[in-house]
């Protein structure tokens, strides 16, 4: 597997009504970020605060450069959807992420357990 080479193909694809926020993340960003509880409807991200329209994109996502290359601008305070994303290998090739390699798709379990290994400080394993 390689490194994330920040593409963005996972931010923008979920990024226009498919992520959620848990309790907490509201919560936290209601008394410390409420610049990022503003585009929070029931739960569901990323909304205008002006029209309350779902967002096609999120508007914390920033492009880095040319190649394209994106960034976070809320890293340290993204929600929980993001930061348990990737959970699966077939969520990696369903979203047509950069990191899969051929050797990854030879050996699903054990590209799973990588990933999982990766992702320890973000969420729990698979299954777990």
């Amino acid at each position: 597997m390689k490194a994330c080479n920040q593409c963005g193909k996972c931010c923008i694809n979920y990024s226009d009504g498919g992520l959620t926020a848990s309790d907490e993340d509201i919560e936290g960003w209601e008394i410390f970020k409420p610049d990022i509880a503003r585009y929070v409807r029931g739960g569901k991200l990323w909304f205008s605060p002006d029209t309350g329209e779902q967002l096609t994109r999120c508007p914390w996502l920033v492009q880095l450069d040319e190649k394209p290359s994106y960034g976070c601008s809320i890293y340290e305070d993204r929600p929980e959807d993001c930061r348990h994303y990737p959970v699966t290998i077939n969520d990696m090739i369903k979203d047509d992420c950069e990191m899969i390699e051929l050797k990854d798709l030879a050996d699903r379990k054990q590209a799973q357990q990588t990933l999982d290994g990766l992702m320890m400080d973000s969420r729990p394993p698979l299954g777990g």
